[in-house]
């Protein structure tokens, strides 16, 4: 069954109080993930983004507002969302029209997020990774998890996504990273 990426947005709890809340969470994280999509990193940049586009997504997304979130906005919407329910529903959306086929080619790679550092005078730092699984032919990121480096490592969770995925036949590429004897027993 298709649903729209709409859809499943509305189904992520919206934590703001009642008061001074303007826009719907949905509406929030969509122009995160289409500004996102179009190289708007940043705050500033995703206000730009909605300045720029402010006709074609009112009138393509049926809303009526007289502007667009600001940055200030954009900023206060990520110190407090919960970006593990973020993925969970990105997850569930594609995974509703994803058929990955045997022999298709996986591409799994880690990044660290700038900004994150935490303890930056320490030896060893604390920051928020992503783990992505990245299907080749397809074009689409097939999974995503987040962690944090004091919590869990890379080769962890690259080992769980691999379980959850629970693919048959298809063919994993990894950084030197993961050359690891168990890594796919």
């Amino acid at each position: 069954m298709s649903s729209s990426l709409i859809e499943a947005l509305k189904g992520i709890e919206d934590y703001r109080a009642a008061r001074g809340r303007r826009y719907p969470m949905w509406l929030m994280l969509l122009l995160v993930l289409m500004g996102t999509m179009s190289e708007c990193y940043g705050y500033q940049a995703l206000e730009d983004f909605c300045v720029r586009h402010y006709q074609a997504l009112c009138e393509h997304l049926d809303i009526k507002v007289k502007r667009l979130p600001s940055d200030s906005t954009f900023r206060r919407l990520f110190e407090q969302l919960d970006f593990q329910k973020l993925t969970e529903c990105f997850h569930l959306w594609t995974k509703a029209d994803l058929s990955i086929i045997q022999g298709e080619c996986l591409a799994i790679d880690g990044k660290s997020i700038k900004g994150t550092v935490e303890g930056h005078n320490q030896s060893y730092q604390n920051f928020v990774n992503l783990v992505s699984v990245y299907s080749q032919q397809q074009g689409v990121v097939v999974a995503l998890q987040q962690f944090e480096n004091h919590e869990i490592s890379e080769i962890k969770v690259v080992q769980t996504l691999i379980e959850t995925l629970n693919l048959q036949g298809v063919v994993f590429s990894f950084d030197a990273l993961h050359c690891q004897k168990k890594q796919c027993s």
